[in-house]
């Protein structure tokens, strides 16, 4: 399957070579999700599994925000006159596009400038590396509107990122994290001005894209499955993953050029 081409209807999406960047487009309202926006990401996200054409995916801002959330209008209004039914079947749609992000076989990277609360926080949050400018504000805020911190993988995830005590936090009081205490806390691997944020998101994600992208794809499972194992379940899924590779071309690649003392040029196989 291919994607370059590919005209979603209720978000941007760009290639640079073998990378796909990802904009909601609602700026002037700091780019909030809809029902719509959050099924075809997580449509576009099950698809990426099986792009040929790209490598790595940056969730970029726009406009000076990265996302505020579910609308208040669009979604909000209308969860309050749900019945369960519904209610659920919502609540698992949302569940799906983190589950979609993190089952996608390519390496995501989160661009984050200005707002980025609620289940924008969680898009960050699903992905695999994170970016930000000194001004993006962060906020898992969903105590505040009446609701539990237990939203989207949030209870699970974000524990694992920053520590059971700044996650609980977080989620107890929908407080605003700083970019600074993102930074320090492991949240964010580092932030960069606004001015260079999408340079550095692009930069970055080209390297991954210029590597082993069968062996990324393989890190990207480990690193999500081994939470659930014990040590040596851990170390025996390893011992076979890396074996898988050693299978690649890209392992030989990478040895002839040591050889050779040159560069290796990895193609993905």
């Amino acid at each position: 399957m291919t994607m370059s081409d590919r005209t979603p209807e209720h978000f941007l999406w760009e290639t640079d070579g073998r990378v796909a960047v990802i904009r909601l487009d609602r700026p002037e309202r700091k780019n909030p999700l809809t029902f719509d926006s959050y099924a075809e990401l997580r449509d576009t996200f099950r698809d990426l599994a099986y792009a040929t054409d790209i490598d790595v995916v940056v969730l970029a801002s726009n406009g000076g925000n990265f996302c505020s959330g579910g609308d208040v209008h669009d979604i909000i209004g209308p969860l309050v006159g749900m019945d369960m039914a519904g209610l659920l079947a919502f609540t698992r749609m949302t569940g799906d596009l983190v589950k979609a992000i993190i089952g996608c076989g390519k390496p995501v990277i989160a661009a984050v400038d200005g707002t980025c609360v609620g289940a924008g926080a969680i898009l960050a949050m699903a992905a695999d590396m994170r970016l930000a400018t000194p001004e993006a504000r962060t906020a898992f805020l969903f105590t505040r509107v009446g609701l539990a911190g237990c939203d989207m993988g949030a209870c699970a995830i974000l524990p694992r990122i920053i520590g059971q005590g700044r996650a609980a936090e977080l989620l107890y009081t929908g407080r605003t994290m700083t970019a600074e205490e993102g930074e320090r806390w492991g949240f964010w691997n580092r932030l960069t001005a606004a001015e260079d944020l999408d340079r550095a998101a692009l930069e970055l994600a080209h390297r991954l894209a210029d590597g082993p992208t069968f062996a990324h794809g393989i890190t990207k499972t480990q690193l999500n499955q081994e939470w659930s194992m014990s040590l040596e379940q851990a170390i025996e899924a390893e011992a076979q993953a890396q074996a898988i590779c050693m299978q690649t071309r890209d392992f030989e690649r990478a040895y002839s050029a040591f050889v050779d003392k040159q560069r290796p040029v990895f193609e993905g196989n």
